[in-house]
């Protein structure tokens, strides 16, 4: 009995000192962003709540009050068929997620270009099951969502400001 205790405590202790922690929420290299986006999409919500986790950067209300402007290009939804059965009904769907963005520092340069993100899923369908189906469109659609916020915050701290222009020199 002492001799699997011991094992245990050893092992716990090995655990803690190869020093194993999950990943938390990375640090954003800016102080402030403002999202050039509508307030109310349930994308905006989710990746606010995001940025909030990070505890280092703030969310401005207006675009002159922060670092770094979010602006987005696009965030289309498209649902296109895959494949069809022998009758010609459709048996498969391919869900997509297109988000187009890039982001500008405070003085009007750009940080990072255009750049997009693209999430696919793929769905079987039965018209049988068409109404089980719909609501697993809407899962997978909400979590391409999720998946789309954790690819942006990646990005997001990996961009760097643009260091600031030296001031010219007067004779």
């Amino acid at each position: 009995m002492i001799r699997h205790l011991l094992v245990l405590a050893l092992s716990c202790l090995l655990v803690t000192a190869c020093g194993f922690h999950l990943r938390g929420p990375r640090p954003l290299p800016f102080a402030s962003i403002y999202l050039a986006m509508d307030n109310y999409a349930e994308l905006t919500v989710a990746l606010k709540r995001q940025i909030r986790s990070t505890g280092t950067t703030r969310i401005a209300e207006k675009p002159e009050e922060a670092e770094l402007i979010l602006q987005v290009g696009r965030n289309d939804r498209e649902k296109n068929i895959l494949s069809l059965n022998a009758k010609g009904t459709v048996r498969e769907h391919q869900l997509k997620q297109r988000f187009g963005f890039r982001l500008i520092g405070r003085d009007g340069r750009e940080v990072a270009p255009l750049s997009e993100i693209a999430i696919t899923r793929d769905v079987s369908f039965n018209d049988s099951d068409a109404l089980a189906k719909e609501q697993e469109e809407q899962v997978l659609f909400r979590d391409m969502e999720n998946d789309l916020v954790q690819q942006l915050m990646r990005r997001l701290s990996a961009s760097r400001l643009p260091p600031d222009p030296a001031p010219a020199a007067t004779p």
